[in-house]
């Protein structure tokens, strides 16, 4: 049996880059009545925004997320801005770019004032009971990692009254071995702790509003398991019959083509490990489906829950991923690269709150990982804080159609790895521009999505499209400064 290990004592060296928080915090001094709505934010691990049966997935089964998407807004362009889990978690608790939080795998600490603009922080602070439960993934690996782990985590305990972590190691880290020697899928535990919270929150205080992240470590694969994708076993049958579409641009023509420095690169290795083979990419790509339909019941569960409580007509919900994922395209898998399928992520916001004329709707406006921090602060009625670099998204899910909204984006990767080429570059509507930095010489690549929405053909040698090269070498040389810097008072 695995045991939960208390915050305030010495965190084991055994503990991984996952982490299992279930959270009771109590605020000090919160008014007895509140108007303000609880927020729930649920969040998946690699679930690229194609995976939901409402985003014209015809395959696989997501009715929880299609009828949040059916209830809510969806947004049809959504992406993160740096493709891995550490930075982009960071970036979706503080609101800020990775350039300017400047937090990844492998460098210092999440630092202090970072944490404490974080949405938990700052929702806390105004009385709201904040929860998480899950993988929190703003922790730091290798040589360094249990350092970094404890500084960040000690930076959080600045925020929560009771942060408990349950390490999960070893190949199958997805069944948990329970105190009658049976076992639970981490998903079905996530929820269980979901529902645990809400219960106990109606219980204590029920006029105080919660804010309560939820945070599944599915559809992520497990890498030391040669399975890789390991789900709850009452879906085994699912998807049996099913033929899953091979990706674009998965040819091995289409691989020998692309730079040598992408070939040698670590998503080649995984390639291998899930997609080498049409056998082994239709048993990988159907263990992921079960995993995400896996995670569809455990919203399901949730959702019924705040029902009978009574609380789900004053309750905002934010689905969304950390990233998406590379499935065979380019032969090559995980994320990391600032590819459309690594970027996109899915996106809803469900305010029961909203007039109903808006249910069902979707928004085709860039929106971004940094959005959510501020779409959970205005959601909760706060003023948003001038350090802010996203936006809120509530103004779209009101179905405000004159909003000035950003036309482009920073994407970035930074992580100091030797096999995870840097990169960064800009999104448009329209175009993608991303440069490999250090390569020698640099490596360009320049996408017109509109006529190429799988990025297929590298525009960046050719003549024609110098002048609109030049513009995004000037657009993204823009952002990198904007992005990094605290925003002027």
């Amino acid at each position: 049996m695995r045991h939960l290990i208390h915050p305030r004592r010495r965190l084991p060296h055994s503990l991984v880059s996952w982490l299992w928080l279930p959270v009771c915090v109590l605020s000090c001094g919160a008014p007895a009545a509140f108007a303000r709505p609880n927020i729930l934010v649920l969040l998946t691990d690699n679930q690229p925004s194609w995976a939901m049966q409402c985003a014209g997935n015809s395959i696989i089964q997501t009715p929880n997320m299609d009828r949040l998407a059916a209830e809510g807004v969806r947004f049809t362009n959504a992406f993160v801005t740096t493709p891995v889990c550490a930075a982009s978690r960071a970036s979706i608790l503080t609101g800020l770019y990775r350039r300017r939080h400047q937090f990844t795998f492998l460098t210092a600490p999440l630092r202090s004032e970072i944490a404490r603009q974080s949405y938990p922080a700052l929702l806390r602070a105004v009385g709201y009971r904040t929860g998480f439960i899950g993988k929190f993934g703003i922790e730091s690996n290798g040589r360094l990692r249990i350092e970094n782990e404890k500084a960040t985590l000690a930076k959080m305990l600045d925020h929560f009254d009771n942060f408990e972590h349950w390490g999960v190691s070893g190949p199958h880290g997805y069944f948990v071995e329970q105190a009658d020697g049976s076992t639970r899928h981490l998903t079905d535990i996530t929820a269980d702790k979901a529902i645990r919270f809400v219960r106990e929150h109606v219980k204590r205080a029920p006029g105080q509003p919660f804010c309560l992240s939820v945070s599944f470590n599915a559809p992520h694969a497990q890498d030391d398991d040669p399975r890789q994708y390991l789900w709850p076993k009452r879906l085994d049958e699912l998807y049996k019959n099913a033929t899953i579409p091979p990706p674009q641009n998965s040819t091995p023509a289409f691989f020998r083509a692309q730079p040598k420095f992408l070939q040698t690169s670590l998503g080649r290795d995984r390639w291998r490990w899930r997609f080498d083979t049409p056998e082994k990419f239709q048993r990988m790509m159907k263990g992921m489906f079960r995993m995400v339909t896996g995670v569809d019941g455990a919203i399901g569960r949730i959702r019924t829950e705040l029902a009978e409580l009574g609380i789900d007509r004053n309750t905002v919900i934010i689905f969304t991923s950390d990233n998406g994922m590379l499935f065979g395209e380019r032969g090559l898998s995980d994320c990391w690269l600032l590819y459309e399928n690594s970027l996109r992520v899915p996106l809803v916001v469900f305010d029961p709150r909203a007039q109903q004329g808006f249910a069902g709707t979707t928004r085709g406006e860039l929106a971004l990982n940094i959005d959510i921090a501020p779409t959970i602060l205005d959601a909760a009625e706060q003023a948003l804080p001038g350090s802010l670099q996203g936006r809120s998204l509530m103004p779209l899910c009101r179905g405000q159609q004159r909003v000035k909204w950003r036309n482009d984006f920073l994407c970035e990767h930074l992580f100091n790895h030797p096999r995870i080429p840097k990169s960064d570059g800009v999104r448009t509507k329209r175009w993608k521009y991303i440069r490999y930095f250090e390569q020698r010489p640099e490596y360009e690549e320049l996408y017109d999505l509109a006529r190429d929405p799988h990025e297929t053909h590298n525009l960046a040698a050719d003549a024609r499209y110098a002048g609109r090269l030049a513009q995004l070498r000037r657009r993204r040389d823009e952002l990198v400064n904007t992005a990094a810097h605290a925003p002027s008072k």
